[in-house]
């Protein structure tokens, strides 16, 4: 196989694993009514929280342990396979009499079996040649139109049933899984390493804790427009969850699409302008949605932001991989999807309890403006780890996190 035939493949990997978690978003109000829930925020926060904290947990152990096994698709096979058995039970919780709370266990089980799918196709990607800014700029196209195309679709199956968006995430992990089997790889710098040891080189190089909080608040905003935002268009505008989709595809569409181009600018100009500059113009578009008089212009700035997000994502990503070394990659951006979901449960919660307790504006000034504030605040340590990493990586230089050298 090609390296770009590999790359094509765990890229399709990509967005199938998020048209399936994407899939539930639109009419995750209906789901949970369906599945025993009250269909209030806080019951879509719960359920939605339940997914990521697996993730933050799960993680790193699925990167660490594929650096030791020195292998990455069968791991991402079994993710896909296990996330797959946990929709179909969710779809037969209702017949089976299952309440909530055992609802939320198996989204759980859902997300620890899911995030190795995700996070090690991911990581596939970036153990290819030719440029991390371009590998990581075809994982973000593919998600972005994962998340695109999952929130149409999604919103639609939901609209004529609840439940069938279980069985179309079900059914689109199971044929991720095929895929992994067929894609070969060959990991560079290969050492079966132990999972201990993956994860005590990936705590040298402490400068990875600057892309880490970019991602995190990067995913706190993802996870606050998973919730807040369908509940917000569809209770300001009366949108239907078809509706609902559509808005959020009006985000998903310009970050897919703009993110390989984006990725390879990176590569070009390097990662500081990306991730500083579009994290604070990214912010800002943020508070406009929330303060648009009409549904055409919150649309509007729907796109604009998705726009300014596809300029952050690939680079901040590509940043990762430009400070971890080949050996420890797996464990390096299994962290930075620890950090990444945990951004997304600050969304959730953030974004449910502040709407609950203060309304929809008051959410999206807080998270909008945390969006500014990281970029304002580590823009001088993006400047400079970007300039002592342009040479590549290298063991035996440390750059504080604080950017000091």
């Amino acid at each position: 196989m090609t390296r770009r035939g590999t790359r094509i493949r765990l890229a399709v990997a990509v967005w199938g694993v998020l048209v399936s978690q994407v899939f539930l978003y639109p009419g995750v109000e209906d789901i949970i009514s369906a599945l025993g829930g009250d269909g209030a925020i806080r019951a879509g926060m719960w359920f939605l929280v339940a997914e990521f904290a697996a993730f933050v947990i799960f993680a790193s152990v699925w990167g660490a342990a594929s650096d030791a096994l020195g292998r990455r698709t069968p791991l991402a096979a079994a993710g896909a396979v296990g996330g797959a058995s946990s929709y179909l039970l969710l779809a037969a919780a209702p017949g089976l009499g299952l309440s909530f709370s055992a609802v939320l266990v198996i989204r759980l089980f859902g997300g620890a079996m899911t995030i190795g799918a995700f996070s090690l196709a991911i990581t596939a990607l970036a153990d290819l040649a030719g440029g991390n800014g371009q590998n990581m700029g075809a994982a973000g196209i593919a998600i972005g139109l994962g998340a695109a195309i999952g929130s149409v679709v999604g919103g639609r199956l939901a609209d004529a049933d609840p439940i069938y968006p279980l069985y179309a995430a079900a059914t689109t992990l199971l044929v991720v899984a095929v895929l992994f089997v067929t894609i070969s790889e060959d990991l560079p710098g290969a050492e079966g390493l132990r999972v201990g040891d993956a994860l005590r080189r990936l705590r040298r190089r402490p400068q990875l804790g600057v892309p880490y909080a970019f991602g995190f608040i990067d995913r706190m905003t993802a996870g606050f427009f998973a919730l807040v935002g369908v509940y917000y268009f569809r209770d300001a505008f009366g949108l239907s969850a078809a509706g609902a989709g559509l808005a959020l595809a009006a985000f998903f569409v310009p970050f897919a699409l703009l993110q390989y181009p984006a990725g390879i600018l990176s590569d070009r100009i390097g990662r500081a302008a990306p991730v500083v500059v579009g994290s604070i113009c990214y912010g800002l578009g943020i508070v406009a949605v929330g303060i648009a008089p009409t549904v055409a212009l919150a649309i509007a700035g729907m796109i604009a932001v998705g726009a300014l997000g596809a300029l952050v994502s690939p680079a901040t990503m590509a940043l990762v991989t430009d400070v971890a070394t080949p050996e420890t990659r797996g464990a390096a951006l299994g962290g930075f999807n620890v950090f990444g979901s945990l951004g997304f449960l600050a969304g959730f919660l953030l974004g449910g309890v502040t709407t609950a307790a203060a309304g929809y504006l008051t959410s999206f000034l807080v998270v909008g403006l945390s969006e500014v504030a990281i970029a304002l605040v580590a823009a001088r340590a993006v400047v400079r780890i970007t300039a002592s990493e342009s040479g590549g990586p290298n063991e035996d230089r440390e750059v504080a996190v604080d950017g000091s050298s």
